[in-house]
């Protein structure tokens, strides 16, 4: 494994390059001011033009949102895990058929497990701009979003229109359906029925992880966060482990899949005998498969990361106990 390779590899979070008209709210006021990263896998973008950071396939997307105070994203649902954790930032998460059925707050660090099949949107709440980190289910991300019907309508009404194979199109610059191309449909009234209306107690419990509680299960061993034997239990085609300065010796491990390490807080020196790095929080750094490596935190304090891990488990809905 040379350097270049590893490199190759690494996404600095200053180096983030932001698209302004991922999806199809990207016109609705409210949403317009949001940008969206791709940063492993295309993940669910709608627009052909969104920068990837790294295009290897992994099993699994990881991207990320940027918004002002004040700024939303639409409801929407997915058929694969859709996890998001918090950088920075105060963020409100709500869902349900017009996002009134529950909702959780979630600080710096907090991680959620949305489950797939119903709608969710969120919103930032605090009083900057706000960043949230997101790992999608499979190479494809479950092929796309399934928007709520008044989205489609209110994007038209601003211009833009998506088609059925979902890609947008920007009808105040002129730009048309191609030929032989349809619009997407909303979804009928029938096909609503089948989007469960989870309450915050069905939801908040099972599928919530507190940073400060990870931290505080971190104390020796890595805590595992999502997974057959994670607090959140669920099996999306991916694990996600959680690593504190407490509890970094234990974290070391060689895997015959890519995985990848995303700090929170502080700073990380990541090492083997090809590559010396310093992870900064919001970096992404994806390790290879079968390296051998050494992890810790560059200084005393508080230092955390959460990694993503591939399983051979096959994306898709949400497992439940």
């Amino acid at each position: 494994m040379n350097k270049t390779k590893v490199i190759d590899r690494l996404v600095r979070y200053g180096e983030l390059i932001p698209c302004k008209t991922a999806f199809i709210d990207t016109h609705t006021p409210g949403s317009n001011k949001k940008e969206n990263f791709s940063i492993i896998g295309s993940g669910v973008s709608e627009n052909p033009d969104q920068h990837v950071h790294i295009t290897i396939p992994h099993g699994f997307n990881i991207g990320a949102a940027g918004q002002p105070p004040k700024c939303h994203n639409s409801l929407h649902s997915h058929r694969t895990a859709e996890v998001f954790f918090v950088l920075s930032g105060r963020w409100r998460f709500f869902w349900g058929r017009y996002g009134k059925a529950g909702e959780v707050i979630l600080e710096k660090g907090d991680i959620f497990n949305i489950p797939t099949g119903i709608f969710r949107g969120f919103e930032n709440i605090g009083e900057n701009y706000g960043m949230i980190m997101a790992i999608l289910g499979g190479n494809d991300a479950g092929g796309g979003v399934i928007w709520a019907p008044e989205v489609l309508k209110e994007a038209e009404n601003h211009g833009l229109i998506l088609s059925e194979k979902g890609k947008i199109y920007d009808t105040k610059k002129g730009q048309k359906l191609p030929i032989n191309v349809n619009l997407m449909q909303p979804l009928s009234e029938n096909e609503l029925k089948n989007f469960p209306e989870y309450s915050s107690a069905e939801v908040v419990p099972h599928y919530v992880a507190r940073y400060l509680d990870l931290y505080s299960l971190s104390q020796d061993k890595p805590a595992k966060v999502i997974g057959e034997k994670g607090k959140i239990f669920d099996k999306p085609g991916f694990e996600v482990e959680f690593i504190t300065d407490k509890s970094f010796m234990n974290s070391k491990k060689i895997y015959q899949k890519d995985v990848v390490f995303m700090p929170v807080e502080g700073y990380w020196k990541l090492n083997s005998e090809n590559y010396n790095l310093i992870l900064n929080p919001g970096d992404t750094f994806s390790l290879p498969k079968k390296n051998d490596y050494r992890l810790e935190p560059t200084k005393p304090g508080i230092a955390t990361m959460y990694k993503v891990i591939p399983t051979n488990d096959k994306p898709g809905p949400t497992h439940r106990k």
